[in-house]
């Protein structure tokens, strides 16, 4: 044989070896692909599955915080078993090993792990915290025939503070879920999601602290007194407006009750010399007037600041050492009030739901001269108070007037007992502005310079933008600010126009503080478009900006500040404001994170 021939049969060989290989790498190729065309049919068939528990379970979530707050315990119980099987379907349905390969493929894995930690979540919060809220009677935490009973509140602290730990793991696990590269839709049911559990934390957290604070709050160790204050924002101050009537309050074993009652310009007076000497970051933005009149002790927008100098006030002037300091104003008695119903006080008009705020902030005032504004104040807090702790009223309304006078700032409490105030902390109910922050907040507060009581009239929006990446984890803000004046322009009396500090009398001077986040800086300022000079100072490790704002009867005036967050903040930011008569009307306008 040739050599030539067996190269020839050699190649043949060669070439039927090789078509061999690439039938089986095709052979192979069709059966890997079969197993992955299967395996992502059968994981869509399970997002499918998960999907519409998840759906069935946040329906009938919604259900069961109804019924919770309702009092309807057999229907919630109902409720529950039915979320805890879907929640329990929709995590069975992304926790096979077919969805656990899929959130390791290079397309779809954020996706599926984002589904996947929603069903967990669900499931862990059906599981783990709503049980508990079910088997809580929200009727032993209102007062019951004058009282409050202590020892069930002792009884659920623990509980609470379990459901409140786990809605706060709940919370952090999804913070860890990224968003960066998320479909529209998962995106938006994880943001949805997280926006819920934050509102839900906000109440279990409140819970907790209440059920930890108030039985020894409420004299169960022994009896308590309390200044309680009323604000006006007919005269605004940073916490909410100025500070006058106020009452002594005992509470001794959950029943609590009216001492005496009396008025700051009247039984307080001033104070030469100061009450304290103030730190020189406050002197320098409000000079010693917070700790000489007590109608200025919150100009400053720290309502322990505030609720320390009053309480030195009083007790200068009476005698009476108190436990704490609770602030409310017309506007959380409006709440109140949907709860309980018209109250009638002796010497003046009914204060109704609908009402209550024109009655107190300006028909009063038209009506009434001072001391009889003074007297019928008085009469009005202890009609309400009383109505509030004797009337049969719905828990479901009461929970809920608390729920947004608390959330709106409007309920303020200051323990004198540093344990008390530590489990406080930093939620709303303290009114504290903190040192430090991790999510940057922006304060807007109010002062006013017009000597009137005017702030009636006052309609306050903001909108706060969140700007350009900076060096050192810093972030611009945008803040824009407005306020409009709905004030006549005749019409009102002198009790009303005060002292007319702005020159026309229905004019309306306001100061405004803006705050930075803490650790950050206020940049600059534009008033109607025009750059505008500010006054300067710091408070807590916040720059502040003040501005003199004047409105006109009927006019709108708009304060654009540009703003610098602290170092290493992240988080959308918050506002924090003064409450005014009229709710604000605000915005955040949020951004990615600058590392997306």
């Amino acid at each position: 044989m040739t050599e030539s021939g067996v190269s020839r049969r050699g190649r043949r060989r060669l070439r039927r070896r090789t078509r061999a290989r690439i039938r089986r790498a095709l052979l192979v190729g069709l059966v890997v692909g079969s197993l992955l065309l299967a395996g992502s049919g059968w994981v869509a068939f399970r997002g499918w599955q998960a999907r519409a528990h998840l759906l069935n379970a946040a329906g009938l979530a919604r259900e069961l915080s109804a019924q919770i707050v309702g009092g309807d315990a057999a229907r919630a119980q109902r409720t529950l078993a039915a979320l805890q099987e879907q929640a329990g379907a929709a995590r069975d349905a992304t926790g096979d090993p077919g969805w656990w390969l899929g959130q390791r493929s290079p397309y779809a894995g954020d996706d599926l792990g984002a589904v996947r930690q929603i069903a967990v979540a669900i499931d862990d919060l059906a599981r783990r915290a709503f049980p508990t809220l079910v088997r809580t009677d929200l009727a032993t935490l209102v007062p019951k025939e004058g009282r409050l009973d202590v020892a069930r509140l002792r009884a659920v602290s623990t509980e609470l503070a379990d459901v409140n730990a786990a809605v706060r793991e709940t919370r952090t696990r999804l913070d860890a879920v990224p968003t960066t590269d998320l479909v529209g839709q998962i995106r938006t049911a994880l943001t949805d999601l997280r926006a819920e559990i934050d509102r839900l934390a906000g109440l279990t957290g409140a819970a907790d602290q209440g059920a930890k604070v108030l039985p020894a709050l409420l004299g169960a160790d022994g009896p308590r007194t309390y200044l309680l204050v009323s604000q006006n924002p007919a005269e605004l101050r940073a916490t909410g407006g100025m500070w006058g009537a106020y009452a002594v309050i005992r509470a001794d074993g959950g029943r609590v009750e009216i001492v005496t009652q009396g008025s700051a310009g009247v039984d307080l007076r001033r104070f030469d010399p100061p009450v304290a000497t103030l730190p020189d970051e406050m002197r320098r933005l409000y000079t010693d007037l917070p700790a000489i009149y007590p109608a200025d002790v919150n100009l400053t927008p720290h309502f322990p600041t505030a609720a320390k100098l009053y309480r030195e006030m009083v007790r200068l002037r009476t005698g009476t050492t108190v436990d704490g300091v609770l602030a409310v104003d017309p506007v959380a008695l409006s709440y109140l009030l949907a709860a309980t119903g018209p109250v009638a006080v002796p010497g003046g008009p009914k204060l109704a739901a609908d009402t209550v705020v024109r009655t107190l902030l300006s028909e009063t005032y038209q009506s009434m001269g001072l001391k009889e504004q003074d007297a019928y104040y008085a009469a009005a807090a202890a009609a309400v108070f009383d109505a509030f702790l004797a009337a049969k009223v719905n828990p479901k309304a009461v929970l809920s007037a608390f729920d947004r006078s608390m959330a709106e700032r409007r309920i303020l409490f200051w323990s004198a007992r540093s344990g008390e105030q530590h489990i406080l902390g930093e939620s709303k109910v303290s009114g504290i502005l903190p040192e430090r922050e991790t999510v940057p907040s922006v304060g807007v507060f109010l002062n006013d310079g017009s000597g009137a009581k005017l702030g009636y009239y006052l309609k306050p929006t903001a909108q706060l933008t969140v700007g350009e990446c900076q060096g050192e984890g810093r972030r611009q803000l945008r803040l824009r600010f407005s306020l409009r004046s709905s004030a006549p322009t005749s019409g009102l009396n002198r009790s009303v126009l005060g002292a007319g500090k702005a020159g026309d009398p229905y004019t309306i001077r306001t100061l405004v503080y803006v705050f930075s986040p803490a650790g950050g800086a206020v940049m600059g300022a534009r008033i109607d478009g025009a750059d505008a000079a500010l006054g300067s100072g710091t408070e807590r490790r916040r720059q502040v900006g003040v501005a003199n704002v004047e409105v006109p009867p009927g006019a709108t005036r708009t304060l654009d500040v540009d703003l610098l967050t602290g170092r290493n903040t992240a988080g959308t930011p918050e506002l924090r404001l003064t409450p005014t008569a009229t709710p604000w009307t605000t915005q955040v306008v949020s951004a990615p994170s600058c590392n997306q």
